[in-house]
């Protein structure tokens, strides 16, 4: 009997996933960092951790390839700068579904789902760039997917950012769409309703705290009771997400498309580079939103079934621009290396299980650049510190940030050691005129930690499908609303470094004041 038992364990452990995941969950995969993890190795960690979904900002050959042959759902994305070449000529939109699409379905399994047709095209702070080609974009998409025989099997849709819609009352119920994108959504809408694919909404319960001051912190969360929750006629909403989707759903139902299925694209919470963006808060709000999706319960005005929900973000990308926050470099569930920040039970069953690291990470010398206090010119060190931080990554050293208060060997390490290890160890990013120096035992101090990166891997990128430099967000939105339960990303940016005067200022004066 004992014998028996032994083997049947062997066997789920053997022919069953290691993790079960919430059903519907899945992860958006951005790739805007210094050194990219290997998509092997990428792929190795969703299928270890049992994620069976996930959404991708721009087709990439080798990212697609690693997807091929798993059972792994993909929602490959178009950036909005294809856009206006793909309403514009069917035969861009052909070749793009044959070089992204169609070659890996021909060479090996490859389970698309989606193509996401630009990335938040309407927010107002791109002042109607997209309007009007968005539609014809995601027709000719379809359009070239029909020809190619896939068209059932693949939908078209674009992801929206949560400023499509606005409540004049606050109240979830009277969600109408921006008067000025009325026509465009009618529109929008009626190709998702024709072709049975899906809104896609993304909602960012961060952005609320980080923009409103006084915003109730429990309602960005799950755990909310009655003294912070919106009564609209009797239904309690308790949460920024419900209150959200049921926004969209009034504005749909207004619009008489109430049964267009709906996903959550993006919504998550940073670990890093703000005061609320903690890895202890990121792992309340994971909590919380794991155990909503699980119930299955559906929200007061669409009770049948809760949306999919892809949570933003897989990994963190140290390249991606800071004009929306410091916090956009740290939305990842796993470090820029594939290892886990925080224990996370994506069953939704509320255990405190550790997710699985990536394996096989190869990674740099174990060598450390710091803060050289015996150097002689020590009142160039906030000029040097600033000049470091406007070309690397900084983020850290920000007010409540996880480096920040350490004092003035330690900040000065952080920017020094960042700036040398994405220069992938140059022994001449080391030297700050003297005021840097190489050590081979690791400076990192409690919640201060001092990277050493990864090698990466030479890749090779379609033609067709080249990447914009940020996967998400660079300038905030505007609304039309002032409506406390609607939250809104920040708009797409071509470079990586968007604010060095502001870092520049931010360091000076920190350094300034320790000079004094």
């Amino acid at each position: 009997m004992f014998q028996a038992q032994v083997f049947l364990w062997a066997y789920i452990l053997l022919f069953f996933p290691t993790s079960i995941v919430a059903q519907g969950l899945g992860v958006n995969w951005g790739v805007i960092a210094s050194h990219p993890l290997d998509p092997k190795i990428v792929v190795n960690i969703l299928k270890d951790n049992g994620i069976k979904k996930v959404k991708l900002f721009h087709a990439e050959h080798d990212i697609l390839t690693a997807l091929s042959g798993t059972d792994i759902e993909v929602m490959v994305g178009i950036p909005n700068h294809s856009l206006e070449s793909l309403s514009e000529k069917y035969s861009v939109a052909q070749a793009w579904v044959k070089a992204n699409i169609t070659a890996y379905q021909l060479q090996v399994s490859f389970c698309c789902r989606y193509v996401a047709v630009g990335n938040e095209p309407f927010l107002a702070a791109y002042n109607g760039t997209y309007n009007n080609i968005t539609l014809p974009a995601m027709k000719n998409i379809l359009k070239a997917l029909n020809e190619a025989c896939v068209g059932k099997d693949i939908k078209v849709s674009t992801p929206l950012n949560g400023d499509v819609y606005i409540t004049p009352t606050y109240k979830p119920s009277d969600g109408i769409f921006r008067h000025d994108l009325a026509d465009i959504m009618n529109g929008i809408c009626e190709f998702l309703h024709k072709n049975n694919a899906a809104f896609i909404v993304n909602i960012y319960h961060f952005l609320n705290l980080y923009q409103n001051p006084g915003f109730p912190e429990t309602y960005a969360f799950f755990d909310n009771d009655d003294s912070n929750s919106m009564d609209d006629h009797g239904v309690k909403y308790r949460s920024v997400l419900d209150a959200n989707i049921d926004t969209l759903v009034a504005a749909l139902k207004v619009s008489n498309f109430s049964d267009i299925p709906i996903i959550v694209g993006e919504v998550g919470w940073p670990t890093d580079g703000n005061i609320y963006a903690t890895t202890k808060n990121a792992k309340k709000f994971y909590n919380g939103l794991l155990k909503r999706i699980v119930k299955n319960e559906g929200t007061p005005l669409r009770a049948k079934q809760y949306p999919d929900v892809y949570m933003f973000s897989l990994l963190d990308e140290d390249l991606k621009s800071i004009d929306p926050g410091m916090f956009e470099r740290h939305w990842g569930i796993f470090s820029f290396d594939g290892q886990p920040k925080f224990p996370m039970d994506l069953s939704g069953k509320g255990h405190n299980k550790p997710l699985v690291g990536g394996k096989n990470v190869t990674y740099m010398e174990k060598k450390w650049c710091v803060y050289n206090k015996d150097a002689s010119n020590q009142k160039d060190l906030p000029v040097k510190v600033a000049w470091a931080c406007n070309n690397t990554d900084c983020t850290t050293l920000v007010p409540g940030a996880s480096c920040s208060g350490m004092g003035i060997d330690m900040n000065a390490s952080v920017a020094f050691n960042m700036y040398y290890q994405m220069a992938n160890q140059t022994k001449g990013a080391c030297d700050f005129e003297g005021l840097a120096k190489i050590v081979k035992r690791d400076p990192s101090n409690g919640t201060c930690r001092l990277p050493i990166m990864i090698k990466t891997i030479q890749t090779t990128s379609n033609s067709s499908a080249s990447a914009p430099k940020s996967s998400r967000s660079s300038t905030f939105s505007s609304s039309t609303s002032h409506s406390p339960f609607e939250t809104h990303s920040p708009s797409p940016s071509s470079s990586p470094f968007h604010s060095p005067l502001l870092i520049f200022q931010i360091f000076v004066g920190i350094f300034t004041i320790w000079f004094v």
